[in-house]
């Protein structure tokens, strides 16, 4: 009779193990199907796409983008405002040195505010304004998700148009400022290509440090009123290129003295007038050629004035892990924006309006502000 309830017993003990068995495989398999159905996945995304390299008003177009899961470590951004870059318009073309492979979302920089972060997210928040950091592609599209090390959080007091466009054009003028020569209070530049993004920001921050800016600009209709904005933002002399058609430039120059550094964005001509400024052993630094004309130096200036041709190329800079250097330029930049001491001429324009936009981007319709599309 013991043997028998006690038979009974071991029977039980091997039920209620079993059932818990059963029991825990169930859980995990409710678990396993509740997750599949939690995972976190951004909204559907609207976005301006090219399938090939071409002319940018051929080839990009509108199209809806599915969810795309939000993993751990990845932040999906709310886009808020993102600009049209020239180098926006050499990807797509193809001619730019470094650009996603076909199909690709285009932009390179802008800002949004955060929408939903993955679990091991930590210094990030829904409701936080945050900029790729450095720039990265696929800006112009309602919904970004890449990982958190990507953003850069900002704030929030920014106006959305400083923001969206503080990285390419303002970085490229700070870093070209104090990467190859060294200026001091007194001192003096001079660039062509002033009233680009980047001349008017070289104005600004050049300012801020004393040093005197000697502008060059194209000889067109409105030049006149492009050289009191200039001189508004605090240039000091500004030229069209027509003036100094003269024996000796440096006449011009009046009590400034003869510039140690130039950029050159335009080419040709305009390079070599920024080259006739310069004082012995004088550097001239390049970073863009809007013309698309070679710059012709003559031997007196290798020879008997010693100048110095570099190049600059803000996407070869931020390649050598400069990140935290970089994120800490755009704040103190953001910062000069934010208190009215750095500023430039945009347009916000709805993004329902690409296309319009993008045929002022191209300048079918003149000479346009910066385009900066808004979500």
């Amino acid at each position: 009779m013991c043997l028998l309830r006690e038979r009974e017993r071991e029977m039980k003990a091997v039920g209620v193990r079993a059932l818990n068995f059963r029991l825990n495989q169930f859980g995990e398999t409710r678990k396993r199907f509740l997750r599949s159905f939690s995972t976190l996945m951004s909204p559907p995304s609207k976005a301006i796409v090219y399938e090939q390299h071409g002319s940018p008003d051929s080839v990009t177009r509108l199209v809806n983008l599915p969810p795309v899961e939000v993993r751990d470590n990845d932040v999906c951004v709310k886009m808020i405002a993102a600009p049209i870059n020239p180098s926006d318009i050499n990807r797509i073309e193809g001619v730019y040195p470094v650009r996603p492979p076909v199909p690709a979302v285009g932009g390179y920089e802008g800002v949004g505010e955060v929408y939903a972060v993955g679990s091991k997210v930590n210094a990030l928040s829904p409701g936080d304004w945050v900029i790729p950091s450095p720039p990265s592609s696929g800006t112009w599209q309602t919904y970004v998700v890449k990982e958190e090390s990507v953003w850069h959080k900002i704030d929030k007091s920014c106006p959305i148009e400083y923001a969206s466009t503080i990285t390419v054009n303002p970085l490229t003028a700070l870093r070209m400022l104090e990467d190859f020569v060294s200026l001091a209070s007194g001192d003096s530049m001079v660039q062509n290509g002033a009233t680009s993004i980047v001349g008017q920001c070289v104005i600004q921050l050049a300012r801020l440090r004393g040093i005197s800016t000697i502008n060059i600009i194209r000889d067109r209709a409105g030049s006149d009123e492009a050289r009191e904005n200039l001189k508004a933002l605090g240039a000091d002399q500004v030229f069209s290129e027509s003036q100094l058609n003269v024996k000796n430039v440096k006449s011009l120059l009046g009590e400034l003295p003869e510039p140690a550094l130039g950029f050159n964005c335009v080419g040709g001509n305009a390079a070599s007038l920024v080259l006739k400024f310069l004082r012995e052993r004088g550097t001239m630094v390049t970073y863009g050629g809007m013309s698309k004309k070679p710059i012709t130096v003559s031997t007196t200036s290798f020879i008997f004035k010693d100048l110095a041709l570099k190049g600059f190329w803000l996407q070869n800079w931020l390649s050598l892990g400069k990140v935290k250097e970089c994120r800490e330029m755009i704040d103190y930049l953001l910062g000069l924006a934010r208190d009215g001491k750095l500023q430039y001429e945009t347009e916000l324009a709805p993004f329902d309006e690409f296309p319009v936009a993008l045929d002022k981007a191209l300048g079918k319709v003149g000479r346009q502000p910066k385009q900066v599309i808004t979500f």
